[in-house]
């Protein structure tokens, strides 16, 4: 821990381009208001026991960004999918300003996306490589978002981006206790095709005495037009699962020390085809119980704002396995 702290100060002490923690629709320097999103349709065929199918759509995302006289900025966005929605009605996702006067440390305040790990820090919701983020972020990175305070620098041509945060803990909810959480992720860049970074939190979940820690080491390849990404993550302590799983999920029950991994590639053809395979494995910590999941995938790029995703997932269980493979076809639009 006394590392990271010395790292993330080092950090704050070199000139570095500020980088918004945003995921869509950043507005230029001379832009007043920026009006952008996102629509994800989606048909989604089970096999469990009774083959089911359904339509959908995943995410519809509304926002708006700019910037102010002198030095600040704003970004909000609103999820009005009821599929990621607990009362299936729209809400605020994401609302935060930002002082941007020093390029080594900006300074953000408000609601945004928990900076933990490659796979939700680093990843927009729109830049996922396959339909679902892996099934470790889902279950162990909760809150995915949440309200506090930022200080980040860097973007993905310097050689060290950061970011540090002091969040409520509670989701997009009111705090219930009076210990904040702390969470930070670097990253460095040290060959053009080469990252290397990790994130850490310490937080409170239930009380101002129950300690949840979690730490994730990451990776990732970019040679060309193929691209590799891994990622290691565990998670000790108390957790609280009112707060249900990442991307509207259910969170299942957890032992006191979890973990999960992923490792995904992917090559873009010169037709606009992008094979995806994606491993992960899971592990709950409690009861043996264990998740291993393949997906098999093919995205094509009708253009830069336009891309059609197809998934076939399989799902191993242990120690009982349950029938809940999966085909998902997803056509998303941004604007």
């Amino acid at each position: 821990m006394n590392k990271l702290f010395i790292v993330l100060l080092t950090a704050l002490l070199v000139p570095l381009h500020g980088w918004a923690q945003g995921c869509e629709g950043t507005a230029s320097d001379d832009e007043a208001l920026k009006i952008f999103g996102f629509l994800q349709a989606e048909y989604d065929q089970q096999f469990k026991d009774e083959t089911t199918s359904s339509f959908g759509f995943r995410r519809a995302r509304l926002g708006a960004t700019g910037n102010i006289p002198y030095d600040f900025s704003y970004y909000v966005i609103m999820e009005m999918s009821p599929m990621l929605s607990s009362n299936s009605s729209a809400y605020l996702l994401d609302a935060f300003i930002t002082y941007n006067r020093w390029e080594w440390a900006n300074v953000s305040i408000g609601s945004f996306k928990n900076p933990f790990s490659l796979d939700l820090g680093g990843t927009a919701c729109s830049g996922l490589h396959t339909v679902f983020r892996s099934r470790a972020v889902d279950q162990l990175v909760v809150p995915q978002r949440d309200i506090g305070l930022m200080i980040l620098g860097g973007d993905r041509n310097t050689f060290l981006q950061y970011r540090l945060a002091y969040m409520n803990g509670a989701g997009l909810k009111k705090d219930n206790n009076n210990s904040k959480d702390i969470v930070g992720r670097v990253v460095f860049h040290p060959l053009d095709f080469l990252y290397v970074g990790g994130s850490y939190r310490l937080g409170y979940p239930t009380t101002d005495d129950d300690k949840r820690t979690s730490y994730a080491v990451e990776a990732e390849v970019n040679y060309s037009n193929f691209r590799l990404m891994a990622e290691y993550i565990v998670d000790e302590g108390e957790y609280d699962r009112s707060l249900g799983g990442g991307c509207g999920g259910e969170l299942i029950a957890l032992g006191d020390e979890r973990s999960g991994a992923y490792v995904q590639a992917m090559y873009l053809t010169k037709w606009n085809i992008e094979p995806v395979f994606k491993y992960e494995f899971f592990d709950a910590g409690i009861n043996d119980y264990k998740e291993d999941i393949m997906t098999f995938g093919v995205n094509y790029f009708f253009n830069d704002w336009t891309r059609l995703q197809v998934n076939y997932l399989y799902r191993a269980e242990d120690p009982v396995e349950i029938n809940d493979d999966g085909l998902y076809v997803q056509l998303q639009v941004k604007f």
